[in-house]
């Protein structure tokens, strides 16, 4: 059974907000390892470039791209509006999970950054190690949350703590889902607690509820299960969960698993929420391999329009965006195909970071404590 974390709010000088609040821009990182598509890489400049077009029409976008390919990613993106190509080397793309996590900061003295306003925008640096060193080399993307963090001249936050950005999912006032299964680890986080793992949670990101799902990603996940493709916020009063179909596809159990936690959280949870189910694909694989598609992955551009990784299954396609439409009314949402890209295993969601604007005090969501 999953475990919601209610206590006391930490003594915590920032606060995370949600996707759908207003954002200075995007980060991106320009897709290049021949690992992470076999067989395919060269399908990534086109696909990428769709990508960053849908983004770069809404948000400003910085990209990081290696030396070596700065001349290709120029003639691909020549004609896109709105995106800054910066110099850096990275092993891959997955720039969600290695890129900073932007907060406010709502005390600066608490912070012990005197100098700022509240409101002001830092980046939380977690440690990185490639989902529990999977994949060395990882080098490279572990040092640019540093470099992003001084590119956008925001103030840079340590944490001993290992994470990767996919694992968190929060509403923006307090209240964050996540997985055990990426968090209290061996291969990331050895000898932490759950407890000790909730209040560096606390510190970093002023949250103030965690829920605790349990029991790992759908099949094809190479993450240990990470949030962003399992269940996601519309707005504070709205969840999607990935749900399977298919009755003898090995996530139908899992993910069937999570939405009941889910339900018996949301009911105990305030203000309530509404969940609702969002079916995967059928299931895919390439060169046989599952490839771990799933509508959740999309990514929220703040307040004016939202992609959704499509997955060249009509069917299925048009029920995601149906079903998020209806969801999110006002929003625009978008269709972007992430049929190429998600055979590296990660789709709009993983390979992206948001940098929020600086907020005034009152453009802060009131925060919840609960205690049980």
């Amino acid at each position: 059974m999953s475990e919601s974390t209610l206590q006391p709010p930490a003594v915590s000088a920032f606060r995370w907000p949600a996707e759908w609040e207003p954002m200075q821009c995007i980060w991106l990182a320009w897709p290049h390892n021949p690992q992470t598509w076999p067989g395919r890489v060269e399908r990534m400049p086109p696909a990428y470039t769709r990508f960053v077009r849908s983004v770069s029409e809404v948000l400003p976008v910085r990209l990081l791209v290696p030396n070596a390919l700065r001349q290709q990613a120029q003639r691909w993106l020549r004609n896109v509006p709105r995106v800054e190509s910066i110099e850096y080397p990275t092993n891959d793309c997955w720039i969600r999970d290695y890129g900073p996590t932007f907060v406010h900061c709502v005390d600066p003295h608490a912070a012990a950054l005197p100098e700022l306003a509240a409101g002001s925008v830092v980046g939380i640096d977690w440690q990185y190690n490639a989902w529990g060193g999977k994949y060395p080399p990882w080098d490279q993307d572990a040092a640019a949350a540093e470099t992003i963090c001084h590119l956008s001249g925001s103030p840079r936050v340590t944490s001993a703590l290992t994470l990767e950005g996919g694992a968190l999912e929060t509403d923006g006032a307090g209240r964050l889902l996540t997985t055990a299964s990426c968090l209290v680890t061996d291969t990331r986080n050895p000898g932490w607690s759950r407890d000790q793992i909730a209040q560096e949670l606390y510190r970093c990101l002023g949250v103030t509820e965690i829920l605790w799902l349990e029991g790992g990603g759908p099949a094809g996940d190479d993450t240990d299960g990470h949030i962003d493709q399992i269940a996601r916020f519309i707005d504070p009063e709205n969840v999607v969960v990935a749900v399977c179909q298919d009755r003898s596809d090995p996530s139908y159990e899992t993910l069937e698993n999570h939405y009941r936690q889910i339900r018996v959280w949301a009911r105990q949870t305030s203000p309530t929420v509404h969940v609702h189910r969002l079916p995967l694909p059928p299931a895919r694989f390439v060169d046989g391999q599952r490839v771990p598609e799933s509508y959740c992955n999309f990514l929220r551009l703040g307040e004016p329009r939202m992609l959704v990784p499509q997955f060249r299954s009509p069917a299925s396609d048009r029920v995601a965006l149906s079903i998020l439409r209806n969801l999110a009314p006002g929003v625009e949402v978008l269709g972007v195909d992430a049929a190429d890209l998600v055979w590296g295993l990660g789709a709009l969601h993983c390979a992206s970071q948001q940098q929020p604007r600086a907020a005034h005090s009152t453009d802060s969501p009131e925060r919840r404590s609960r205690t049980r």
